[in-house]
């Protein structure tokens, strides 16, 4: 069964912004500063929650903490992408999947947190996996966009002061970006609920409170943990979202990842090894919008050598997974 579309508002996408700029930010603070009451942020939480798929959910910073992430793209046999994709999804490994080319293809995101479990997805688990019928795989080199970088920040939900209100302070001095195996029962629940309580929390780790929250402060300053929102892209009136694989001139490879980083519709983009050497994902209204997105701002940037877009049908896991409805 799909998903009924809703139509969210100006307070509705305002409210997503803000959970966006401080994924644990109180109802009292965000309705502090968009100026309506606690109830009324709760409300349209809720509402968001049921009606447009929204949670916040810790993520491990790839990037911040030095691990080896993967692009693939798995060419399937017709009728085993959706049965492969499942079970992709349910390993810890991977972070994104979804179909495309027309229900034929798997394009999903790893983010091994150790060598043994890269060489075991990539050289044992999938070559073996039935139905595959071609590996192509693109080791991510440098991000342009995306991971913390939240993509509603481009529409300018909120002003600048509104957004400074919202930013979580700083923690002095944080230390480098790290992930200590006592963290794990922490980032174990906040990886299903970002916004988790302090007392659920502190059951989880057997620390104080206290403890808990210098902790936790001090994953989010690093860079190693950061907070983000999974919603449907419908509910923000852009349902069409596509892989796009760039060949760039080397030369202009830096160039072109920053411009993409500024285009409103670009979600991410990433410099790779591989078949191409930049991927980005466009999220657009409709497919005459993403048309003359690749005709018009990402055609004219100089050093563009050839794309390729590949539209999903639908996306499997975004952040997390949750099986759809039989």
């Amino acid at each position: 069964m799909e998903r009924e579309s809703h139509v969210f508002d100006k307070l509705d996408l305002q409210v997503l912004s803000a959970l966006e700029v401080n994924g644990r930010a109180s109802f009292s603070r965000i309705g502090a500063v968009l100026g309506v009451s606690d109830q009324t942020v709760a409300r349209r939480y809720r509402r968001l929650c049921a009606e447009g798929g929204l949670r916040v959910v810790a993520l491990r910073d790839g990037d911040a903490l030095g691990l080896d992430q993967w692009t693939l793209r798995l060419r399937c046999v017709p009728d085993s992408a959706q049965t492969i994709a499942e079970a992709l999804a349910k390993r810890p490994d991977t972070s994104w999947i979804g179909l495309a080319s027309g229900g034929t293809e798997v394009v999903l995101g790893t983010r091994a947190r150790n060598p043994g479990e890269r060489d075991d997805l990539l050289l044992s688990k999938l070559p073996r996996t039935p139905h595959v019928l071609e590996i192509r795989a693109y080791q991510k080199l440098h991000r342009f966009f995306g991971g913390p970088q939240g993509w509603l920040r481009k529409f300018a939900l909120l002003a600048p002061d509104q957004i400074e209100a919202l930013t979580p302070d700083l923690v002095p001095d944080p230390g480098p970006a790290r992930i200590d195996p006592e963290d794990e029962p922490l980032l174990a629940v906040l990886e299903r609920d970002g916004r988790a309580a302090y007392p659920e929390l502190q059951r989880a780790t057997g620390r104080s409170e206290s403890a808990v929250r210098r902790r936790l402060d001090t994953l989010l300053a690093s860079g190693a943990v950061f907070l983000d929102s999974e919603f449907d892209p419908e509910a923000i009136g852009r349902p069409v979202y596509a892989a796009l694989w760039l060949t760039v001139a080397p030369a202009a490879l830096h160039s072109v990842g920053e411009a993409l980083a500024s285009h409103a519709h670009i979600a991410h983009a990433s410099a790779t090894a591989g078949p191409s050497n930049l991927i980005a994902t466009a999220v657009v209204r409709n497919t005459a919008d993403l048309y003359a997105y690749l005709t018009g701002p990402l055609g004219r940037l100089e050093g563009v050598q050839h794309i390729e877009a590949t539209p999903y049908l639908r996306s499997v896991k975004q952040l997390t997974y949750r099986p759809r409805p039989r």
